[in-house]
């Protein structure tokens, strides 16, 4: 494939998989060159075609706006010489990988694959999946050679769900091929699109491991930071407070304590573990701290009933409300979410929560887990207040209409879980409130 055809839109790009990454792709790639989008969701790209963004993450008006041509039929891919095949890499119950989607997305390149195409994965995997196994599904479903028919490459999405600052034009774009040639022309047309520009890995398998560690990193810190709640909390200190001074110093890493999940922070380091078991090295740091944000949300529900007692509340059919189910603040992205945990956790107990998050996709969130949401309104007479995550809504919510979700009873029979800390921590404790954040 030669770059100009493309910028002559004599060739055209497509984008398979139309989440949360391969949207923002698209629609970006859409404003420089000829784009098909793929998606086997026939609903998903009905929702396009009419101009709806469920992800949010480039609104409406950009969906209606855009010349992406969507697309349910993989043959329509034939179209296209340059493939980004943008599919969730999620892991099994075990914790090990599925690659399912990464393999069914190759199938479905492959048998619509044309010589001379370029190939880039940007679904995060661990070390040698893009040569080892997706190499070998393309060159079997097409008939062709990869290095004489067509070419692969690798550049991992670093979108951030539901940040408006980070986004793909303005993050660094790490690049890699099967060879310069093919490494050239995937640079030249990502830098169609992104601002901040591209950084050229020396390989494939060095693009496949730089993105796995960056998600592995966050994660280890912030099981750091959750150790620190767990022993602070023991101590009778707070965690935010101590936080806040330590922060003070110019190269304190600014990491809180919190629930991981998402499709990135809390799945990448098992794809790495993974293939490190693989090479006979059994993970000390990364697995550890994986143990320790898995069972965070046990150890939020196991201080949310300590609470409980204390107050004097019966535990069995406590009327709480979990305020936010999406894995991160003013996103719709329920997947993976750990607020789960909390639910799971809390029915052991006897407890069926009321659920609210006027973020949250609902169509997702009970396909995924079987759970329908309530309004906010809904929440009256409750016993306990669980505040998962840190909406914007959420963080407008004065005194006044948080004491209204309760019951008329004394303030120090009101539980207030805050595990995000959104609020004044003194002014609920100060009214008497029964109140804990991580």
């Amino acid at each position: 494939m030669v770059f100009s055809d493309l910028i002559s839109k004599k060739e055209r790009v497509s984008i398979v998989g139309l989440g949360y990454v391969g949207l923002p792709i698209a629609v970006a790639f859409a404003k420089k060159v000829e784009v098909i989008g793929f998606d086997i969701s026939k609903e998903k790209v009905d929702l396009y075609k009419k101009g709806v963004d469920p992800t949010k993450e480039v609104g409406n008006d950009a969906v209606k706006d855009t010349t992406v041509r969507f697309t349910s039929n993989p043959e329509d891919l034939k179209m296209a010489k340059f493939h980004i095949v943008a599919v969730p890499t999620p892991v099994k119950s075990d914790h090990t990988p599925d690659l399912t989607p990464v393999e069914s997305a190759s199938r479905t390149v492959g048998q619509n694959l044309s010589t001379g195409s370029i190939v880039v994965y940007e679904s995060t995997v661990y070390p040698g999946v893009t040569e080892d196994i997706c190499i070998p599904i393309l060159e079997q479903e097409s008939g062709l050679k990869c290095g004489i028919d067509f070419k692969v490459g690798y550049s991992p999405e670093r979108i951030n769900p539901g940040d408006k600052v980070h986004r793909l034009e303005t993050i660094v774009k790490v690049v890699s091929g099967m060879d310069d040639e093919s490494l050239d022309i995937i640079a030249k047309v990502y830098e169609l699109v992104v601002e901040a520009g591209v950084y050229r890995a020396k390989n494939i398998k060095v693009a496949e491991a730089a993105k796995v560690i960056e998600n592995s990193q966050r994660d280890i810190n912030i099981a750091f930071m959750n150790e620190l709640s767990i022993i602070f909390n023991k101590l009778n200190i707070d965690t935010k407070a101590v936080l806040k001074a330590a922060g003070t110093k110019w190269n304190f890493l600014n990491f809180f304590p919190g629930l991981v999940g998402g499709h990135c922070i809390g799945v990448d380091p098992y794809y790495l573990t993974y293939k490190a078991e693989q090479v006979g090295y059994h993970s000390q740091i990364i697995l550890s701290g994986r143990k320790i944000n898995d069972n965070m949300g046990k150890y939020v529900v196991e201080n949310f009933i300590k609470k409980l007692i204390l107050a004097d509340v019966s535990i069995k059919n406590a009327k709480v409300a979990i305020l936010g189910f999406t894995f991160k603040e003013n996103c719709p992205d329920t997947r993976n979410t750990r607020i789960i945990d909390i639910v799971d956790e809390l029915k052991e107990y006897g407890i069926n929560p009321m659920i609210v998050d006027p973020v949250a996709d609902v169509d997702e969130a009970e396909h995924e887990y079987g759970l329908s949401f309530n309004k906010i309104d809904d929440i009256k007479d409750m016993d306990a207040l669980v505040f998962t995550v840190g909406h914007d809504e959420f963080k407008t919510l004065n005194t006044d209409k948080i004491d209204k979700m309760f019951k008329d009873v004394k303030n120090e029979s009101k539980i207030l879980i805050d595990v995000k800390g959104i609020f004044d921590k003194s002014l609920y404790e100060n009214a008497g409130y029964r109140y804990w954040r991580l």
